[in-house]
């Protein structure tokens, strides 16, 4: 029976410590930083790219290229792919040895990046940056960069994701494969 009482006396304090941890890092903005004012109302709609038809498996493959060179390049084995404006995969790449579990994320960042017609950048800078976490409730949402929106001629035909390094390096090679559409 002591062992249960001491058990227990430990799992509580562990729980507790735990909690205020948790709260520590959900602390206020940095200091001096104002916090985000959600009652504001925009003039202009954000992120109102209008949708195009959507991405030809040849452009998309053209994109998965340049991506695919940028990472080679670099030594960075990553996961592609590529959406039209709806989310639905148009063209993919798994590099030699990306890690696996990166498939649905890639996918995942190209499915948020274009019907939300941003990138997946905006959520992670909104979730991170700003407290924004509310963001983490939308359907289908992601807030890990590496997800970018494909705009031709003023409208958005698709979106192409990366996953499988940092971030910062899934961005970079998304960035590169972008480029051969957005201009």
């Amino acid at each position: 029976m002591t062992m249960r009482v001491f058990g227990a006396i430990a799992l509580v304090a562990g729980l507790f410590a735990c909690s205020a941890a948790f709260a520590q890092q959900q602390a206020a903005p940095a200091a001096g930083a104002a916090a985000p004012n959600l009652d504001a109302v925009p003039d202009k709609m954000p992120f109102a790219t209008p949708y195009g038809t959507p991405i030809t498996m040849d452009r998309a493959q053209a994109a998965i290229q340049a991506a695919v060179a940028e990472a080679n390049k670099r030594g960075w084995p990553l996961i592609i792919t590529v959406v039209d404006p709806n989310g639905d995969l148009v063209a993919f790449a798994r590099m030699d040895g990306a890690q696996l579990a990166s498939i649905p994320i890639s996918q995942h960042k190209a499915r948020t990046a274009a019907p939300y017609r941003r990138p997946t950048h905006a959520f992670e800078d909104g979730v991170m940056k700003a407290g924004f976490n509310y963001l983490l409730t939308l359907d289908d949402v992601i807030a890990s960069r590496g997800g970018i929106p494909l705009v031709d001629g003023g409208k958005l035909i698709g979106a192409i994701g990366c996953s499988g390094g940092t971030g910062s390096q899934d961005e970079t090679v998304c960035t590169v494969g972008a480029n051969t559409v957005n201009k």
